[in-house]
Protein backbone atom coordinates (compact mmCIF):
# COMPACT_ATOMS: atom_id res chain seq x y z
CA UNK A 1 0.00 0.00 0.00
CA UNK A 2 1.37 3.09 -1.35
CA UNK A 3 1.06 6.52 1.02
CA UNK A 4 1.25 9.74 -0.04
CA UNK A 5 2.38 12.78 2.73
CA UNK A 6 3.32 16.09 3.01
CA UNK A 7 7.30 15.49 4.40
CA UNK A 8 8.25 16.57 7.97
CA UNK A 9 11.46 16.47 10.39
CA UNK A 10 14.70 17.91 9.72
CA UNK A 11 15.23 16.96 6.14
CA UNK A 12 18.22 14.27 6.84
CA UNK A 13 15.91 11.45 5.82
CA UNK A 14 14.64 13.34 2.55
CA UNK A 15 18.26 14.58 1.39
CA UNK A 16 19.68 10.70 1.89
CA UNK A 17 16.90 9.77 -0.46
CA UNK A 18 17.58 12.43 -2.74
CA UNK A 19 21.36 11.19 -2.86
CA UNK A 20 20.56 7.79 -3.66
CA UNK A 21 17.58 8.10 -6.09
CA UNK A 22 18.12 7.92 -9.80
CA UNK A 23 18.44 11.50 -11.47
CA UNK A 24 18.22 12.93 -7.74
CA UNK A 25 19.72 16.51 -7.96
CA UNK A 26 21.06 19.25 -5.66
CA UNK A 27 17.68 21.20 -6.98
CA UNK A 28 15.84 18.39 -5.15
CA UNK A 29 17.13 19.02 -1.78
CA UNK A 30 15.56 19.86 1.32
CA UNK A 31 17.38 22.91 2.05
CA UNK A 32 15.87 24.90 -0.82
CA UNK A 33 12.20 24.33 1.32
CA UNK A 34 13.99 27.27 3.90
CA UNK A 35 15.12 29.17 0.27
CA UNK A 36 11.78 29.47 -0.58
CA UNK A 37 9.79 29.58 2.44
CA UNK A 38 12.03 32.84 4.03
CA UNK A 39 12.65 34.53 0.89
CA UNK A 40 8.77 34.73 -0.80
CA UNK A 41 6.69 32.95 1.73
CA UNK A 42 5.89 30.48 -0.15
CA UNK A 43 3.82 27.47 0.73
CA UNK A 44 6.09 24.28 0.61
CA UNK A 45 4.12 20.63 0.30
CA UNK A 46 7.20 18.67 -0.43
CA UNK A 47 5.39 15.05 -0.80
CA UNK A 48 6.65 11.98 0.06
CA UNK A 49 5.72 8.62 -0.87
CA UNK A 50 6.01 5.77 1.33
CA UNK A 51 5.27 1.65 1.26
CA UNK A 52 5.14 0.02 4.22
CA UNK A 53 6.38 2.98 5.86
CA UNK A 54 9.88 2.81 4.00
CA UNK A 55 10.27 5.76 2.02
CA UNK A 56 10.17 5.06 -1.90
CA UNK A 57 9.50 8.75 -3.75
CA UNK A 58 9.57 12.35 -3.13
CA UNK A 59 8.51 15.34 -4.61
CA UNK A 60 9.12 18.97 -3.96
CA UNK A 61 6.09 20.97 -4.33
CA UNK A 62 5.95 25.09 -4.29
CA UNK A 63 2.83 27.17 -4.14
CA UNK A 64 3.52 29.93 -6.07
CA UNK A 65 0.67 32.62 -5.56
CA UNK A 66 0.81 36.76 -6.79
CA UNK A 67 -1.83 39.05 -7.47
CA UNK A 68 -0.39 39.94 -10.65
CA UNK A 69 0.75 36.64 -12.20
CA UNK A 70 -1.58 34.40 -10.40
CA UNK A 71 -1.13 31.07 -8.68
CA UNK A 72 0.97 28.01 -9.59
CA UNK A 73 2.40 24.79 -8.09
CA UNK A 74 5.38 24.08 -8.79
CA UNK A 75 8.85 21.79 -8.65
CA UNK A 76 10.45 23.61 -9.02
CA UNK A 77 10.31 27.08 -9.12
CA UNK A 78 13.33 29.46 -10.48
CA UNK A 79 15.48 26.72 -11.68
CA UNK A 80 15.02 24.20 -13.98
CA UNK A 81 14.93 20.69 -11.89
CA UNK A 82 12.28 19.36 -10.07
CA UNK A 83 9.59 16.43 -10.51
CA UNK A 84 9.29 13.09 -8.45
CA UNK A 85 11.99 10.77 -7.16
CA UNK A 86 10.57 7.13 -6.65
CA UNK A 87 9.91 4.03 -8.58
CA UNK A 88 7.54 4.13 -11.00
CA UNK A 89 4.59 3.27 -8.87
CA UNK A 90 6.36 6.19 -6.84
CA UNK A 91 6.21 8.62 -9.59
CA UNK A 92 2.85 8.20 -10.69
CA UNK A 93 1.08 8.57 -7.67
CA UNK A 94 3.50 11.78 -6.39
CA UNK A 95 1.89 13.29 -9.92
CA UNK A 96 -1.67 12.77 -9.34
CA UNK A 97 -1.73 13.78 -5.81
CA UNK A 98 0.31 17.24 -7.15
CA UNK A 99 -2.58 17.38 -9.59
CA UNK A 100 -5.12 16.48 -7.04
CA UNK A 101 -3.92 19.54 -4.89
CA UNK A 102 -4.12 22.16 -7.42
CA UNK A 103 -6.45 24.17 -5.15
CA UNK A 104 -7.03 27.18 -7.26
CA UNK A 105 -3.65 26.95 -9.37
CA UNK A 106 -3.75 27.87 -12.67
CA UNK A 107 -1.21 25.24 -13.25
CA UNK A 108 1.02 22.26 -11.71
CA UNK A 109 4.07 22.17 -13.54
CA UNK A 110 6.64 19.53 -12.62
CA UNK A 111 10.36 20.41 -14.32
CA UNK A 112 11.59 16.71 -14.38
CA UNK A 113 15.12 16.26 -16.50
CA UNK A 114 14.53 13.53 -17.64
CA UNK A 115 10.88 11.56 -18.93
CA UNK A 116 8.97 10.39 -15.71
CA UNK A 117 5.85 7.79 -15.53
CA UNK A 118 3.02 10.38 -15.34
CA UNK A 119 -0.15 11.37 -17.47
CA UNK A 120 0.83 14.64 -17.36
CA UNK A 121 0.89 16.41 -20.84
CA UNK A 122 4.95 16.72 -21.51
CA UNK A 123 6.35 19.90 -22.74
CA UNK A 124 9.17 20.58 -24.33
CA UNK A 125 9.86 24.63 -24.64
CA UNK A 126 13.30 24.61 -22.59
CA UNK A 127 16.62 22.88 -23.22
CA UNK A 128 19.62 22.82 -21.02
CA UNK A 129 22.94 23.39 -22.49
CA UNK A 130 26.21 21.27 -21.92
CA UNK A 131 30.14 20.79 -22.27
CA UNK A 132 31.92 18.01 -21.73
CA UNK A 133 35.10 18.84 -20.19
CA UNK A 134 38.72 16.92 -19.60
CA UNK A 135 38.43 16.48 -15.54
CA UNK A 136 41.66 17.99 -13.95
CA UNK A 137 42.53 19.16 -17.07
CA UNK A 138 41.70 23.06 -18.24
CA UNK A 139 44.41 23.59 -20.49
CA UNK A 140 42.84 19.94 -22.77
CA UNK A 141 39.29 21.79 -22.19
CA UNK A 142 40.16 25.28 -23.83
CA UNK A 143 41.99 23.21 -26.87
CA UNK A 144 39.32 22.17 -27.41
CA UNK A 145 37.55 25.64 -28.14
CA UNK A 146 37.61 26.96 -31.46
CA UNK A 147 40.05 29.77 -31.69
CA UNK A 148 37.70 32.43 -32.89
CA UNK A 149 36.39 31.51 -28.72
CA UNK A 150 39.70 31.49 -27.06
CA UNK A 151 40.81 34.55 -28.74
CA UNK A 152 37.87 36.38 -26.80
CA UNK A 153 38.95 34.85 -23.30
CA UNK A 154 42.25 35.72 -23.78
CA UNK A 155 41.17 39.33 -24.91
CA UNK A 156 39.20 39.78 -21.86
CA UNK A 157 42.17 38.28 -19.59
CA UNK A 158 44.67 40.59 -21.73
CA UNK A 159 42.27 43.61 -20.97
CA UNK A 160 42.77 43.04 -17.32
CA UNK A 161 39.76 41.22 -16.53
CA UNK A 162 39.75 39.14 -13.00
CA UNK A 163 37.50 36.67 -11.58
CA UNK A 164 37.26 35.94 -7.45
CA UNK A 165 35.39 33.48 -6.47
CA UNK A 166 33.76 33.12 -2.62
CA UNK A 167 30.66 33.72 -0.71
CA UNK A 168 32.10 37.40 0.00
CA UNK A 169 31.03 37.88 -3.51
CA UNK A 170 27.36 37.74 -3.43
CA UNK A 171 27.32 41.54 -2.85
CA UNK A 172 28.93 42.61 -5.99
CA UNK A 173 27.49 39.72 -8.09
CA UNK A 174 23.96 41.12 -7.13
CA UNK A 175 25.05 44.39 -8.08
CA UNK A 176 25.85 43.71 -11.66
CA UNK A 177 23.00 41.08 -12.10
CA UNK A 178 20.46 43.79 -10.53
CA UNK A 179 21.62 46.46 -13.33
CA UNK A 180 21.49 43.93 -16.29
CA UNK A 181 18.39 42.57 -15.22
CA UNK A 182 16.55 45.48 -15.54
CA UNK A 183 18.33 46.47 -18.57
CA UNK A 184 16.84 43.30 -19.77
CA UNK A 185 13.37 44.72 -18.59
CA UNK A 186 12.86 41.88 -16.31
CA UNK A 187 12.56 41.95 -12.49
CA UNK A 188 15.10 40.08 -10.65
CA UNK A 189 15.89 38.22 -7.21
CA UNK A 190 16.78 40.46 -4.29
CA UNK A 191 20.47 40.03 -2.73
CA UNK A 192 18.85 38.70 0.46
CA UNK A 193 17.44 35.13 -1.85
CA UNK A 194 21.41 34.48 -3.22
CA UNK A 195 22.60 34.86 0.91
CA UNK A 196 20.25 32.45 1.65
CA UNK A 197 20.73 30.08 -0.90
CA UNK A 198 24.50 30.30 -0.75
CA UNK A 199 24.27 30.02 2.90
CA UNK A 200 21.69 26.77 2.26
CA UNK A 201 23.56 25.06 -0.36
CA UNK A 202 27.58 25.80 1.09
CA UNK A 203 30.39 24.57 -0.80
CA UNK A 204 27.69 23.59 -3.56
CA UNK A 205 26.93 26.98 -4.39
CA UNK A 206 29.73 29.32 -6.85
CA UNK A 207 29.66 32.80 -6.56
CA UNK A 208 31.87 34.48 -9.39
CA UNK A 209 32.35 38.18 -10.31
CA UNK A 210 35.11 39.67 -13.13
CA UNK A 211 36.25 42.53 -12.16
CA UNK A 212 37.92 45.31 -14.05
CA UNK A 213 39.95 46.83 -11.57
CA UNK A 214 38.09 46.63 -8.55
CA UNK A 215 34.93 47.39 -10.27
CA UNK A 216 32.44 44.44 -10.85
CA UNK A 217 31.28 44.03 -14.76
CA UNK A 218 30.31 40.47 -14.64
CA UNK A 219 28.84 37.74 -12.13
CA UNK A 220 27.82 34.07 -12.22
CA UNK A 221 26.41 32.26 -9.31
CA UNK A 222 26.79 28.57 -10.05
CA UNK A 223 25.72 25.01 -8.40
CA UNK A 224 27.56 22.13 -8.04
CA UNK A 225 24.95 19.13 -8.96
CA UNK A 226 26.41 15.35 -9.50
CA UNK A 227 29.36 15.21 -12.31
CA UNK A 228 28.41 18.55 -12.97
CA UNK A 229 28.62 22.62 -12.06
CA UNK A 230 25.27 24.47 -13.97
CA UNK A 231 25.48 28.16 -13.91
CA UNK A 232 22.07 29.13 -12.86
CA UNK A 233 22.25 32.86 -13.21
CA UNK A 234 25.06 35.05 -14.71
CA UNK A 235 24.97 38.49 -15.99
CA UNK A 236 27.26 41.26 -17.28
CA UNK A 237 26.97 45.26 -17.65
CA UNK A 238 26.08 46.24 -21.64
CA UNK A 239 29.18 49.33 -21.03
CA UNK A 240 31.84 46.88 -20.87
CA UNK A 241 30.58 44.95 -23.63
CA UNK A 242 33.45 45.68 -26.17
CA UNK A 243 35.72 43.49 -23.64
CA UNK A 244 33.78 40.94 -23.36
CA UNK A 245 34.10 39.90 -19.80
CA UNK A 246 31.65 37.17 -20.19
CA UNK A 247 34.05 35.58 -21.65
CA UNK A 248 36.25 35.88 -18.76
CA UNK A 249 33.85 34.91 -16.09
CA UNK A 250 32.67 31.61 -18.09
CA UNK A 251 36.28 30.62 -18.74
CA UNK A 252 36.92 31.15 -15.04
CA UNK A 253 34.18 28.88 -14.51
CA UNK A 254 34.83 26.08 -16.65
CA UNK A 255 38.88 26.66 -15.53
CA UNK A 256 37.66 26.08 -11.55
CA UNK A 257 35.11 23.34 -12.93
CA UNK A 258 37.97 21.42 -14.54
CA UNK A 259 40.62 21.57 -11.79
CA UNK A 260 37.93 20.66 -9.11
CA UNK A 261 37.51 16.94 -11.41
CA UNK A 262 34.02 18.04 -12.80
CA UNK A 263 33.32 16.20 -16.19
CA UNK A 264 30.36 18.44 -17.51
CA UNK A 265 29.57 21.99 -17.18
CA UNK A 266 25.96 22.57 -17.52
CA UNK A 267 25.17 26.35 -19.37
CA UNK A 268 21.75 26.29 -17.81
CA UNK A 269 18.42 26.35 -19.46
CA UNK A 270 17.10 28.25 -22.26
CA UNK A 271 14.22 28.87 -25.41
CA UNK A 272 15.69 26.77 -28.45
CA UNK A 273 17.52 29.30 -31.18
CA UNK A 274 17.16 32.52 -28.77
CA UNK A 275 20.22 34.76 -28.95
CA UNK A 276 20.87 32.71 -24.98
CA UNK A 277 20.92 29.82 -27.09
CA UNK A 278 23.42 30.94 -29.30
CA UNK A 279 25.95 31.67 -26.95
CA UNK A 280 25.75 28.94 -24.87
CA UNK A 281 26.40 26.65 -28.03
CA UNK A 282 29.16 28.78 -29.55
CA UNK A 283 31.35 26.52 -26.01
CA UNK A 284 31.08 23.56 -28.56
CA UNK A 285 28.36 21.90 -26.39
CA UNK A 286 25.39 20.09 -26.65
CA UNK A 287 21.76 20.61 -26.08
CA UNK A 288 19.37 18.22 -23.91
CA UNK A 289 15.86 18.64 -23.63
CA UNK A 290 14.21 19.27 -20.64
CA UNK A 291 11.44 16.73 -19.48
CA UNK A 292 8.75 19.19 -17.90
CA UNK A 293 5.00 18.32 -17.36
CA UNK A 294 1.73 20.36 -16.84
CA UNK A 295 -1.52 20.53 -15.70
CA UNK A 296 -4.37 22.74 -16.13
CA UNK A 297 -7.07 22.09 -13.43
CA UNK A 298 -9.26 24.28 -15.98
CA UNK A 299 -8.54 21.83 -18.89
CA UNK A 300 -7.35 25.30 -20.76
CA UNK A 301 -3.96 25.89 -22.29
CA UNK A 302 -2.17 27.43 -19.38
CA UNK A 303 1.89 29.08 -19.33
CA UNK A 304 3.86 31.23 -17.09
CA UNK A 305 4.15 34.49 -17.76
CA UNK A 306 6.04 35.23 -20.70
CA UNK A 307 7.64 38.46 -20.83
CA UNK A 308 7.62 38.67 -24.48
CA UNK A 309 3.99 38.39 -25.11
CA UNK A 310 1.16 40.85 -23.96
CA UNK A 311 0.76 43.23 -21.97
CA UNK A 312 4.12 41.64 -20.15
CA UNK A 313 5.77 43.23 -23.36
CA UNK A 314 4.89 46.69 -22.61
CA UNK A 315 5.67 46.03 -19.04
CA UNK A 316 9.39 45.35 -20.28
CA UNK A 317 10.04 48.42 -21.68
CA UNK A 318 8.41 50.42 -18.64
CA UNK A 319 10.89 48.45 -16.45
CA UNK A 320 13.90 49.48 -18.79
CA UNK A 321 13.33 53.21 -18.01
CA UNK A 322 13.40 52.68 -14.24
CA UNK A 323 15.98 53.38 -11.84
CA UNK A 324 17.99 51.01 -10.25
CA UNK A 325 17.19 52.18 -7.11
CA UNK A 326 13.35 51.77 -7.91
CA UNK A 327 14.24 48.51 -10.11
CA UNK A 328 15.77 46.70 -7.47
CA UNK A 329 13.71 46.42 -4.41
CA UNK A 330 10.53 46.54 -6.61
CA UNK A 331 11.70 43.77 -8.56
CA UNK A 332 12.77 41.49 -5.40
CA UNK A 333 9.04 41.98 -4.43
CA UNK A 334 7.60 40.38 -7.88
CA UNK A 335 10.12 38.16 -8.64
CA UNK A 336 8.89 35.99 -6.00
CA UNK A 337 5.34 35.47 -8.10
CA UNK A 338 7.21 34.37 -11.50
CA UNK A 339 8.09 31.09 -11.31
Amino acid sequence: MLEIREAGGDGSAWNAFVEGAAHGSTFHRWEWRGVYRNSYGHATPYLEARREGQLVGVLPLVRVRSLVFGHYLVSSPFVSYGGPLGDAEAQRALCAHAAGIANGAKLVELRARQPIDTDLTLVSRKITVLRDLVPGDYDATFKGFDSKLRSQVRRAEREGVTVRFGRDQVAAFHRVFAEHMRDLGSPAHGQAFFERLADALGDRAWIGVAYLGDVPIAGGFAIENGGEVEISWASALRRYAKIAPNMALYGAFIRRACERGFAVFNFGRCTPESGTHKFKRQWGSRDEPLAWYQHSPSGAPSAPPNPDQGAFALAVKVWQRLPIAVAGPLGARLIGGIP
